[in-house]
């Protein structure tokens, strides 16, 4: 026994025979995989390498990545914690401290913070793979057509969903338990890790099997028409909830002792509370409060309830998916009315020429066809409308019961982080480079790179189409904030300082962000280059808190005198200006590069060297 346990940390040498040994041998014979293993491995390479994951090809290492990446946040608020469970007597100073633990409900929201979390990112995970849990045409056109039964490939299907999942959990939980209990020091290791596991490991299930039921019920009972029309705007509210807890979360933990306390009905019916409830009712033992029974109780038959609706569901979401794409869906007779009504506006205002009728219907017909753009415009939507509710609304205690409140600074800041995610997310879109053969018409007609002025007339054609969207959005969610606004945004002077902070922040932001762009929408070709994931966050997280600060203090001056307005105006105007002829200089930059012939590569024109 001692000697083979020995081994196990032994490195084996590697044994090097003769040549005639080696070629006696014969050819290494890799192992063989039984049809269903191929078909788990298949589907599970579809998760990781599709063009909603990376257009690029490279998924695999960037989904690898994102794993890691998720958790990692809770890897690094365990290391945060710990010296707030150990803290330094007499430090900082004025603030003596005795040592011990932290508070108890200081305590609780600590686990709060894990459960909540492994909850939301399991949610979108799922989300963000909406399109891949069921068949496609690929899947039904190929695979059937091969000797392989259909009972096998459904549960294929099942089994590599199922690891996926389990997978994603597993690496988004895992680093935090490795550090937590040196960090807390908790008085039971066992209990602890046994509240903490499962409190993570039921919430992220939980959060997974309700997306892929309610994709199940969709499909099951509306069809797949209705469930492409719907498919969308329900991601979009499920990624916006989800954001929204976690963005709320230093909000909720400040109520959280009087909701537990008060033991109302929302405590039963908010999902987080339920395993923050097992998390304490494990943790704690018979000594939790009566209210962690009740919802750990409510833990486990929600979480087993979700899963055994999810399983009956997908079977028969799965079969009426299959039969749907072998039919195929209906034709549409004609146009609709207002479609056509709307075309007509469009022709005879913004899009008189040819060019930019071309642009405008290009990137109509094209955005919600393909599924990465429609993931991207999704979790676009779903962070601007988070960041916004999360800035507005107020929650506190008083007197044991919560209250909220709104926030007119809240209300402020929203005209700006609206056009901020709505152009950056149109931006990301446009320039995604899985879908650059969509635009050959438009080379062939007009070269490549086309003349300054075409090229000009392209690139501004695409910002209209962008700015008009942009202002519809925003100035819808400004008229809708205006039923919660305070009194001393609803009177004329400020309402027309936050008309006109919106239009500026379209206008201006849609500049920046086109600034370096040079190609039509979709038709962007792919970078050598791997984007430094690091340098584009840090991009938005420097520019994002200027957008939301500028609102804050130019509505009140310019709200306050008249000829503040018209000052304002001509700033804005001036700024425009200004961008605009920076956008032609890099526009004739552009177009001044010789176009690559067919087959040529782009590797020694980088250099500024021709042949």
């Amino acid at each position: 026994m001692p000697e083979l346990f020995q081994r196990l940390f032994t490195l084996s040498e590697t044994q090097i025979l003769p040549l005639n040994e080696q070629a006696a041998l014969g050819a290494v014979r890799p192992r063989e995989r039984s049809q269903f293993a191929h078909l788990v491995r298949h589907y599970l390479e579809r998760f990781f390498n599709h063009e909603t994951a990376s257009p690029d090809g490279d998924a695999k290492a960037r989904l690898v990545l994102l794993a890691f990446a998720a958790g990692l946040p809770g890897l690094m608020v365990s290391v945060y914690l710990w010296p707030v469970y150990h803290p330094i007597r007499g430090w900082p100073p004025g603030h003596p401290s005795d040592g011990g633990p932290p508070p108890y409900w200081l305590q609780v929201n600590h686990h709060f913070f894990f459960a909540l979390y492994s909850f939301v990112v399991m949610g979108i995970v799922s989300v963000f793979e909406w399109d891949l849990f069921f068949p496609d045409l690929l899947d039904v056109f190929v695979l059937t057509t091969l000797p392989i039964p259909s009972r096998r490939l459904f549960l294929a299907r099942v089994s590599s969903i199922a690891v996926f999942l389990a997978g994603f959990l597993f690496d988004a939980n895992i680093l935090a338990p490795l550090v937590l209990p040196e960090a807390i020091d908790p008085p039971s290791l066992v209990r602890f890790l046994a509240g903490h596991l499962a409190a993570v490991a039921l919430g992220g299930l939980f959060a997974a099997t309700f997306v892929l039921a309610l994709q199940g019920l969709l499909l099951a009972a509306f069809g797949e028409r209705l469930f492409r029309k719907l498919g969308l705007l329900i991601q979009g509210v499920v990624i916006s909830l989800l954001l929204l807890l976690l963005l709320l979360f230093p909000v909720l933990s400040g109520v959280v002792p009087a909701l537990l306390k008060s033991g109302s009905v929302f405590v039963r019916c908010f999902p987080p509370f339920w395993f923050l409830g097992l998390y304490q009712r494990l943790m704690e033992g018979p000594a939790a409060l009566p209210i962690y029974s009740q919802l750990a109780r409510i833990a486990w038959i929600a979480t087993a309830a979700t899963a055994c609706l999810a399983m009956l569901l997908y079977p028969l979401a799965y079969m009426r998916r299959v039969h749907q794409l072998v039919e195929g869906a209906g034709t549409r007779s004609g146009r609709k009315r207002i479609a056509r009504s709307l075309h007509r506006l469009l022709h005879v205002t913004i899009a008189r020429t040819p060019v930019r009728r071309a642009i405008h219907h290009f990137i109509g017909q094209t955005l919600l066809r393909v599924p990465r753009y429609r993931i991207y415009l999704v979790l676009y939507g779903g962070v601007g409308v988070a960041v916004v509710v999360s800035g507005i609304l107020r929650l506190a205690a008083v007197h044991g019961q919560v209250h909220a409140a709104v926030s007119a600074d809240g209300i402020r800041t929203a005209a700006g982080i609206v056009a901020f995610w709505v152009i950056a997310g149109l931006r990301t879109a446009f320039i995604s480079s899985g879908n650059q053969r969509g635009g050959w018409v438009l080379r062939s007609i007009h070269g490549d790179p086309p003349e300054f002025p075409t090229a000009l007339e392209r690139l501004l054609a695409t910002k209209i189409w962008v700015l008009l969207w942009a202002m519809a959005i925003t100035f819808a969610a400004l008229f809708l904030s205006r039923a919660i606004a305070p009194p001393e945004l609803l009177t004329a002077s400020a309402f027309a300082a936050q008309m006109l902070v919106a239009a500026a922040m379209c206008l201006l932001l849609t500049d920046i962000f086109f600034l370096p762009v040079t190609a039509v929408p979709f038709t962007g070709a792919s970078t050598r280059e791997e984007p430094n994931l690091a340098l584009t966050l840090l991009k938005f997280f420097t520019f994002f808190p200027v957008v939301a600060v500028v609102p804050l203090a130019s509505e009140p001056w310019i709200a306050r005198r008249s000829w503040h307005f018209g000052l304002a105006v001509a700033a804005v105007a001036a700024a425009h200006l200004a961008l605009c002829m920076r956008h032609r200089q890099v526009v004739r930059a552009h177009c001044n590069v010789p176009g690559l012939e067919e087959g040529e590569e782009d590797f020694p024109m980088k250099l500024g060297l021709r042949y």
